[in-house]
């Protein structure tokens, strides 16, 4: 008896919000599964066993591209500051002025990656996930290079060696904006029920990244009997040495069969992911969470000075102990979420960081506070409520991903999650800002983290409108 087999979703096409997206496909027969879709029946011949080697290879190296990525950062970020003051000093800058220029430098990182992760993901969905990385990996071999040789000129150059650095910060922010291809790669090798298992892989790189790049940075420098153009050159290599294995390892993971637009630069593509139900109220919930916890990020060296008189040294292990939970986090949130949903964990996230940032609040209280009589349980205070916050930031990350990624057409995988890696770096960016701003606007310190409460408290009002 003849079957009407409906034909599989147009790429391009919207899907409903909540939808499998494989039960918009036609059964096994006339067209083939994808990676991400259910195993073959029994009637159906057998998958070649070197693909599930070949899927554990493809998230290895995106683990080890986003890993790197990260590190590159975290060698950077302790110490430039500290390298462009000579610049700055020499051009006879005015406190604020010098403060302007080191927030640019850091803010353009993001800046980029803000603009460019859509373009990456349209790119990786037109053209594949391979060359993207490849080029992103490649661009930040050149960038961090030009990075470590832009802090050897003398001080008499200043304004060529700080336009360098700002060119090579520019470059590496848009080297540096495929984790959303990264998180496409994950989406095209995991099924829907894997799919936050997989995306936990980006925050445990993160983690380690993190957790790693201040410390290379600080033994770097020694290595180097601390030549200013070690920090570049650590980051550049390291950066050549995941090239050069994503270049012979890593296999493409797209499927040939979904063809995106050839629109990269598209506001009104950008509004139309936005504009997708349930997706938009996602990607919403990730730029407040990274904005909240941005507030604590950019404030943590200055408060650790101000509450615990912390030099420099002891910040790169704090900045390394925020890395190292949250990489035991991320690996934590791998088996939890075969037990809970992605919303359950994605609410506790929430609710954790709530507690936590409330807690840095109440250390920075506390300290500016002489006779609060706190003072022997300050620092365990402190440590305890920062890991609170880290653990909670990472439980909120691969849940936002992979429910992002299973309410998104296939075909859009790498677009969506440029979108939503885009509005990331945005956090990332008007967080320390106004974090910065806060912390110095208020002797008691506490003004950053109780904007991030109240922001996380307007997440916990858009939960609702994400539960299916």
């Amino acid at each position: 008896m003849p079957v009407n087999v409906k034909p599989p979703a147009r790429a391009g096409e919207n899907i409903r919000a909540g939808t499998d997206v494989r039960a918009v496909r036609p059964a096994p027969g006339p067209y083939l599964l994808r990676m991400n879709d259910s195993p073959l029946p029994e009637t159906a011949p057998a998958a070649p066993s070197s693909n599930a080697r070949q899927t554990k290879g493809a998230l290895g190296i995106v683990w080890l591209v986003v890993f790197i990525d990260l590190l590159g950062f975290g060698i950077v970020l302790p110490v430039m500051p500290r390298q462009v003051e000579p610049y700055l000093a020499h051009l006879e800058l005015t406190a604020t002025a010098k403060g302007a220029v080191i927030g640019l430098l850091f803010s353009v990182f993001s800046l980029m990656q803000f603009v460019f992760s859509p373009v990456w993901g349209r790119i990786s969905d037109r053209i594949g996930r391979r060359p993207v990385l490849l080029i992103s990996l490649l661009g930040s071999v050149v960038f961090y290079a030009l990075y470590g040789a832009a802090v050897t000129f003398d001080a008499a150059q200043a304004e060529l060696a700080i336009g360098l650095v700002l060119l090579a910060r520019i470059g590496a922010g848009i080297a540096g904006a495929s984790v959303g291809t990264a998180a496409a790669v994950i989406a095209d090798c995991t099924t829907r029920e894997k799919r936050a298992k997989g995306m936990a892989l980006i925050g445990i790189a993160f983690g380690a990244g993190f957790t790693f790049g201040p410390l290379i940075a600080y033994f770097g420098l020694a290595l180097f009997s601390q030549a200013p153009w070690g920090v570049g050159a650590l980051a550049s290599g390291l950066s050549l040495v995941a090239l050069l294995i994503a270049f012979f390892v890593f296999k493409e993971t797209r499927d040939p069969e979904n063809k995106a637009g050839k629109e990269f630069f598209s506001v009104a593509k950008t509004v139309e992911v936005l504009s997708m139900p349930t997706v938009g109220a996602l990607v919403l919930i990730y730029f407040l969470a990274i904005f909240a916890f941005a507030n604590f990020e950019a404030t943590l060296a200055l408060l650790t000075q101000a509450a615990f008189q912390m030099t420099d040294e002891d910040n790169f292990l704090v900045f390394a102990t925020v890395g190292a939970v949250l990489t035991f986090a991320g690996g934590a949130y791998r088996p939890m979420v075969k037990k809970r949903s992605e919303t359950a964990l994605l609410k506790f996230g929430v609710v954790t960081m709530i507690f936590g940032l409330g807690g840095i609040g109440l250390v920075a209280y506390l300290a500016s506070t002489p006779d609060s009589g706190a003072g022997r349980v300050l620092k365990p205070l402190f440590y305890l409520a920062m890991a609170v916050s880290v653990i909670g930031f990472a439980f909120v990350n691969p849940s936002v991903s992979a429910l992002v990624s299973k309410r998104s057409d296939p075909a859009r995988q790498g677009e969506v999650q440029g979108v939503n890696q885009a509005f990331a770096s945005l956090g990332r960016i008007l967080g320390p800002f106004l974090g910065s701003v806060l912390f110095q606007a208020e002797a008691s310190r506490t003004l950053p983290y109780l904007a991030a409460v109240l922001t996380l408290l307007v997440v916990i009002a858009i939960l609702p409108k994400v539960r299916k």
